[in-house]
């Protein structure tokens, strides 16, 4: 026979389905925020010169439990996933921790950053230096500030992921600041 014992704190939640049904409700918002989004991303896009193949799938929005042990939602559009060539840029909402907008370039689609280097430099940007393309946090081993890194050591990388982070407590303006992120990172297409 298996002991498997409640603390106090666990015991108290296990018989409160409140918290549980309130964290439904939040997914559920984050759904419908990141619903939004998509639209307006569509239409930005669309008026980008964002290679056609990339526009051609429709945003898609999932999500899961366990990143790092927590619940998360994504939105990808545009995206574009194609043996060693990916384009995508990535909108994400990690439970207790942030939002970020994330563009990950790879193969064919890697000269892209170029453009984007000299404009983003001086704004809130990150990079990613890890080896591990699809990690999300900002823990100082998977993002360094972009203006801590040289357009030349940038284009030496496996893969370009440039992201922006957006704490929870921004909650209210949300929508439009990862809508303006998401503008900048396609303005220079």
């Amino acid at each position: 026979m298996a002991n498997v014992k409640l603390s106090l704190a666990e015991m108290e939640l296990v018989n409160n389905a409140e918290w549980i049904l309130t964290k439904n409700r939040i997914i559920e918002k984050v759904y419908a925020l990141f619903g939004h989004l998509s639209e307006q991303y569509k239409t930005h896009a669309s008026n980008a010169g964002i290679p056609e193949e990339v526009l051609k799938q429709s945003p898609k929005i999932s999500r899961g439990e366990f990143y790092e042990g927590l619940p998360w939602v994504m939105l990808d559009y545009p995206r574009y996933f194609k043996e060693e060539n990916f384009f995508a840029i990535r909108t994400f909402f990690w439970w207790g921790n942030f939002f970020s907008i994330t563009l990950q370039l790879k193969g064919r689609y890697q000269q892209y950053f170029a453009l984007l280097y000299p404009f983003l430099q001086q704004e809130e940007w990150f990079v990613c230096v890890n080896e591990a393309e699809w990690q999300h946090h900002f823990g100082a081993n998977n993002y360094s500030p972009l203006s801590a890194i040289t357009l030349t050591e940038a284009m030496e990388l496996p893969f370009i992921k440039l992201a922006k982070k957006l704490n929870l407590s921004e909650w209210e303006s949300a929508e439009k600041k990862l809508a303006d992120a998401f503008h900048q990172l396609i303005s220079q297409f």
